[in-house]
C-alpha cells in the first residue's frame, strides 16, 4: 500500500512539472481554438479561459479518438445550445482533456484509498460534467426561444400588416429583442444576406433548435409560401397554435404535479402526522414506560 501511495504521488508531481512546462512553453494553437481564445475571451469566464489554455495541446487528440461522426453531432449539439460562454468543438475538447484528467487523477486516488463510490463519482465528472452543461444549456435555449416566439410573431405579424416586406419585417423586429431567439434570425438574415435562399435559411434555422414550435413555424412558414396565403394571416395563425399548445403543455404538467404532491404527503406528511398524535397521545396519558 506504501508503494503504491509513493508512485501516485511521484506521478502527481511528474504531472505537475510536466503541466507547468507546456503551459509556459510556445505552442501552435489550432486555428479554431485560437479564434476561439481570441474573440471568444469576452463570453467565457476566467475559469474556462485557464481550463481552455491547458487542454489546448491536447484538443487534436481528443477529436482524432471521438472521430468525424461524433465531431458532428457535437457541432449540432453545440449549436442547439448556443455556443454557451463560447463555447466551441476545440475548446469542447480541451476541456473535456482536463476535466478526464482530473477525473482520472481522482478515481486512482480514491481507488487507492478504498472508496471505489468516490472513485466512480471521480469519473463520471471526468466523462460527463461539460455534458451536462451543455444539456443545461440546450434546455435553457430551448424554453427561452419557446417563450418569446408568440409574441414574436404578433409583433412581426403587425409590422408586415403596417407595409413592410417580410425580410425587412424580420430584420426591423429582430434589433427590438435580445436573447437567443433574436440570435438565431440575425443568423438567418445573415445567410440570406450572403445569397442563400430563404427556404434554405430557415430549414438550417429548424436544424439548429430543437424545440417543437421553432419546426412549426418553419413548416407552416413554408406551407403558407407554397399555397400563397397571407403572410400576416399565417403569422397570426402560428401564434395562437403555440399559445394553445403552451396552454395544452401547462395542462399535462399540472396534471402529472397532483400525484407527485400526493405521493409525498402520503409518504411525509400524515406518517409525522400520526407520529405526532401519538405522542401527543402518550405525553397526555401520565403513563411512565418504566411503569
Amino acid at each position: 500500500m506504501g508503494l503504491l501511495l509513493a508512485l501516485v504521488a511521484g506521478l502527481c508531481i511528474v504531472g505537475i512539472f510536466y503541466g507547468v512546462r507546456l503551459y509556459r512553453a510556445d505552442a501552435k494553437l489550432p486555428s479554431d481554438l485560437a479564434l476561439a481564445l481570441e474573440v471568444g475571451s469576452t463570453r467565457t469566464s476566467a475559469v474556462g479561459s485557464g481550463l481552455d489554455r491547458m487542454g489546448m495541446r491536447f484538443a487534436p487528440a481528443v477529436l482524432r479518438m471521438m472521430g468525424p461522426k461524433q465531431v458532428n453531432k457535437l457541432r449540432v449539439k453545440l449549436d442547439m445550445a448556443g455556443n454557451p460562454g463560447g463555447l466551441t468543438v476545440d475548446r469542447y475538447a480541451a476541456r473535456r482533456a482536463v476535466y478526464g484528467f482530473i477525473g482520472g487523477l481522482g478515481a486512482l486516488a480514491m481507488l487507492t484509498n478504498g472508496s471505489p463510490i468516490l472513485a466512480v463519482m471521480f469519473l463520471a465528472f471526468g466523462i460527463w460534467w461539460i455534458e451536462l452543461g451543455i444539456w443545461s444549456a440546450m434546455r435553457e435555449r430551448k424554453a427561452a426561444i419557446e417563450r418569446t416566439l408568440p409574441d414574436f410573431l404578433d409583433v412581426l405579424a403587425v409590422v408586415v400588416s403596417a407595409g413592410l416586406g417580410f425580410r425587412q419585417a424580420l430584420d426591423r423586429v429582430s434589433e427590438k429583442y435580445q436573447g437567443p431567439w433574436a440570435d438565431e434570425l440575425r443568423i438567418t438574415l445573415r445567410q440570406m444576406d450572403m445569397g442563400v435562399s430563404r427556404r434554405d435559411a430557415f430549414e438550417q434555422l429548424r436544424k439548429r433548435n430543437s424545440s417543437d414550435q421553432v419546426a412549426q413555424f418553419v413548416t407552416a412558414l413554408q406551407q403558407g409560401e407554397e399555397l400563397g396565403a397571407p403572410i400576416v394571416d399565417t403569422l397570426i395563425a402560428i401564434a395562437n397554435d403555440m399559445r394553445r399548445t403552451d396552454a395544452q403543455n401547462a395542462r399535462r404538467q399540472a396534471s402529472k404535479a397532483v400525484p407527485k404532491a400526493t405521493g409525498i404527503v402520503t409518504m411525509l406528511m400524515v406518517p409525522a402526522t400520526i407520529l405526532l398524535i401519538g405522542v401527543g397521545m402518550f405525553l397526555g396519558s401520565g403513563l411512565s414506560i418504566g411503569g
